[in-house]
């Protein structure tokens, strides 16, 4: 079976600098696509792989928020063929585990990858991120996770629906359950917070209330639906939330910061019976303590929300025909265009709150 040889970005070690090496990536064995990465967003769980956040399977083909061209499949492939526009999805529902025979293949938890491993140069084994890899001018995929897609979509916006994007738009609009006249609060507005507002506006919230501590996040959020911004360094959020809704509080409070800080503001900042969303990504060292009391009596719900709780094959498509019909700006994340080289300095510039997206261009 053939081997391409391809450059990458590759973490050899917990905290240091990412580097481009030569990656050997094998023809697809059944089941698998070998997919051409034309973009490929910079999204902060690439970091929280650099810096050991994730696990310690070192080293890493970082990389994952991508579109791109399928170049080949293995046997038995039908749902993708060479020369598909294809978004890379990080779940791929087997079908057969215990939630997806429950009937909800969005958390399913046996989802495919490819069997066969991408490389070093020497041999060495590459953990992908996500099961993707995308770093990379080519990567290989388990078939299902090519999810096809209208070619007339930019790959820069497509490839973020893969991940930050989807994320966002699926907390509010799948497991927020967003609905006409909903009153909400998103607390972080960086990509996945601002995602969040925009699915807020998609499902028909008539109250979007952005809250960050950047006004420069706050004014994207105004450009992506939010109604009303509030800078939490300057006003205490949960009063000028409650201030907002007539005393009560929201339908539906995101948490996409992952901090016990900001969680209890949401939690907080929710009316009676409304629902808590949690999309940002926690430190595993991070402790929250609520009052249980507080917990029984506010009722409602306290949600996790796994990658939007997103099916791939239902959702890529729907948003992509809303981006062609002008009804989501994904263009609108894309803060700047980038070499396969620059991925360290983009690293510096997402911590530094800079940009929503950088986008690899390959």
């Amino acid at each position: 079976m053939a081997v391409n040889e391809v450059q990458g970005v590759i973490s050899r070690a917990k905290g240091a600098p990412v580097e481009l090496a030569p990656i050997l990536v094998p023809d697809p064995g059944a089941g698998e696509a070998l997919v051409r990465v034309q973009a490929c967003g910079v999204c902060h769980t690439d970091l929280h792989y650099r810096e050991g956040a994730i696990n310690d399977e070192f080293p890493f083909l970082l990389g994952h928020e991508a579109a791109g061209i399928v170049e080949k499949v293995g046997d038995g492939v039908t749902n993708v063929q060479p020369g598909d526009f294809v978004i890379l999805a990080w779940r791929a529902p087997c079908g057969n585990c215990r939630s997806c025979r429950r009937g909800r293949p969005w958390y399913c938890f046996a989802s495919h990858n490819a069997q066969q491993k991408m490389t070093l140069a020497d041999g060495s084994a590459l953990s992908p991120a996500l099961g993707i890899g995308a770093f990379c001018e080519l990567t290989l995929v388990h078939a299902l996770q090519a999810v096809k897609v209208d070619p007339a979509a930019s790959p820069l916006a497509a490839g973020l629906i893969g991940c930050g994007v989807m994320a966002g738009l699926g907390a509010a609009m799948n497991t927020g359950g967003v609905g006409r006249g909903d009153s909400v609060a998103v607390i972080g507005c960086g990509g996945v917070g601002n995602a969040a507002v925009a699915g807020a506006r998609l499902a028909g919230a008539h109250t979007i209330i952005a809250v960050d501590i950047d006004d420069r996040k706050l004014e994207w959020a105004k450009e992506f639906g939010a109604t009303h911004t509030i800078n939490s360094t300057q006003t205490e959020p949960v009063e000028a939330i409650r201030a907002l809704t007539g005393g009560n509080g929201v339908n539906v409070a995101i948490e996409a910061v992952g901090n016990p800080a900001t969680y209890e503001q949401a939690f907080y900042a929710r009316d009676h019976a409304g629902t808590v969303v949690l999309v940002g990504v926690p430190d595993p060292t991070m402790q929250i303590e609520l009052p249980l009391l507080e917990v029984f009596g506010r009722g409602g719900s306290l949600k996790s929300s796994w990658y939007g709780d997103c099916l791939p094959t239902r959702d890529f498509p729907m948003l992509i025909d809303l981006y062609r019909q002008g009804r989501l700006d994904l263009d609108a994340f894309v803060s700047e265009r980038i070499g396969i080289g620059d991925v360290e300095t983009a690293f510096e510039r997402m911590s530094r709150g800079e940009v929503l997206r950088s986008v690899v261009v390959l």
